[in-house]
């Protein structure tokens, strides 16, 4: 996740409010929730384990080991294999006692009994105020309990080279149309150049796309989930990005955040990028030598529609196994919160804060230099109020991003379609919800 940010006005945490609406927090608890566990101080000096993917932790950390020497975290960064090495904690009964976890991991994670309930904690349940409502729900699961604080949101943008736009005399596109016609100008005048990629082993940014396009995956209804994950919106989406990928437009050798995306973009080979709120650092971080080349642009839109996505996004979540909830509470909130911890973890690691508190950082009001002192921030303040708050996700979305992505790896190397991955996608999420006794059915 990336960096910078100056003051929001209210209206972008109140746009932020309207991203997403979990779909745990429709439907009932799985058997084996843990209960609401106590909440009792500590009687001597605390260490609390903390595991997150964010660029930059380690100084927000050291700011509040240094302001509280009774209560000391120890920061590991798991961003090799992050749910991987959670999963293998869980399993040996060593979790740590809070870990970063997606919206969308979730509801999955929540299946396999890996979190503690703090709602004994009257500063667990008192903090919810401070938080934009979409991402208090999907932290609690609706209000049955507090298992996570939201720490930040990813509202999509499209983010363009400037200067290879202007050489070829195109205008920033507004809608995918728009964008298709760019990809195909770009790539006949250069064909060593190419609009983007797409990264078929990227689930969750495919599911951002789909989001865009009101292709709800699930809906919980009469006791049941409704699985719609191969909709005609969702094909419409499948089938846009097939035809660039036959027409050989994108690229799909690269793996988004690797060294060869890097590469690529530093060879001038690529002109843009359909990326989140978070990715701003990204390209200043890693390509310092494009700066002033790069502007973020509204997200190419389904013909008049302003529908935007989210793509990522994350919390911080009370794990299983964690006998200091009443310490853990006061980092967590102060973590994701305190306007100082804010500003910090959005200049060195990007984040796009779900605090309301994120309103008043100077950060998300000003230009930002890398981007041409551009108000990129206004961007995804306007992305988010352009997101489809009923997109929900389904309690085993771990295992059908998996099938997801098997199938979009075979798709783009010419195995079947992307139309074949939704597919996958639906059979998959069914099957793994009859695995686990949860009631659903295909939806129309």
């Amino acid at each position: 996740m990336s960096n910078t940010v100056t003051r929001i006005r209210l209206a972008v945490v109140a746009a932020a409010a309207s991203v997403v609406v979990l779909a745990g927090c429709s439907s009932p608890a799985p058997a084996g929730d843990a209960s609401a566990a106590s909440c009792e101080p500590a009687k001597g000096k605390v260490t609390l384990e903390y595991w997150n993917t964010v660029p930059g932790m380690d100084q927000v950390v050291a700011l509040w080991n240094k302001k509280n020497p009774n209560i000391q975290v120890e920061m590991k960064n798991i961003s090799n294999d992050q749910y991987g090495t959670i999963g293998n904690a869980l399993k040996a009964g060593k979790a740590p006692e809070l870990a970063q976890v997606g919206y969308d991991e979730l509801p999955f994670l929540r299946t396999q009994n890996a979190f503690v309930d703090a709602s004994a904690c009257s500063a667990a349940t008192a903090v919810k105020s401070k938080f934009v409502p979409w991402t208090w729900s999907q932290s609690s699961f609706g209000g049955t309990g507090v298992f996570a604080f939201p720490q930040d949101t990813g509202p999509m943008a499209l983010y363009v080279r400037s200067d290879i736009f202007t050489k070829h005399g195109l205008e920033i596109p507004k809608t995918w149309d728009e964008y298709a016609a760019d990809a195909q100008k770009l790539h006949k005048a250069d064909p060593n150049l190419s609009i983007t990629f797409f990264d078929p082993n990227n689930a969750e940014w495919f599911n951002g796309l789909l989001w865009q396009n009101n292709a709800e995956m699930y809906k919980y209804s009469g006791d049941k989930w409704h699985v719609t994950a191969a909709s005609d919106q969702s094909k419409q989406v499948a089938e846009y990005w097939q035809k660039l990928i036959d027409a050989k437009l994108v690229r799909t050798d690269l793996a988004h955040g690797s060294t060869q995306m890097y590469t690529a973009y530093q060879k001038n080979q690529i002109a843009s990028y359909v990326g989140a709120a978070w990715g701003y650092s990204m390209f200043r971080d890693n390509l310092p030598k494009q700066a002033g080349k790069w502007s973020i642009v509204p997200m190419p839109t389904w013909g008049s529609s302003a529908a935007s996505g989210d793509w990522g996004g994350s919390t911080v979540a009370f794990m299983k196994g964690n006998t200091h909830l009443y310490e853990s509470v006061k980092f967590n909130s102060w973590l994701n919160t305190d306007p100082e911890a804010l500003a910090l973890e959005n200049k060195l690691g990007g984040l796009y804060p779900a605090a309301t508190a994120g309103s008043e950082l100077p950060a998300l009001s000003q230009g930002v230099e890398y981007y041409n002192n551009e108000k990129i921030f206004d961007v995804f303040a306007e992305s988010s109020k352009n997101i489809d708050t009923d997109f929900s996700w389904g309690p085993t979305q771990k295992t059908v991003n998996l099938a997801l992505q098997d199938a979009m790896a075979k798709a783009a190397a010419g195995d079947g379609t992307l139309n074949d991955a939704l597919a996958a996608a639906q059979a998959t999420a069914l099957k793994s919800m009859k695995d686990q006794a949860i009631p659903a059915v295909a939806g129309k």
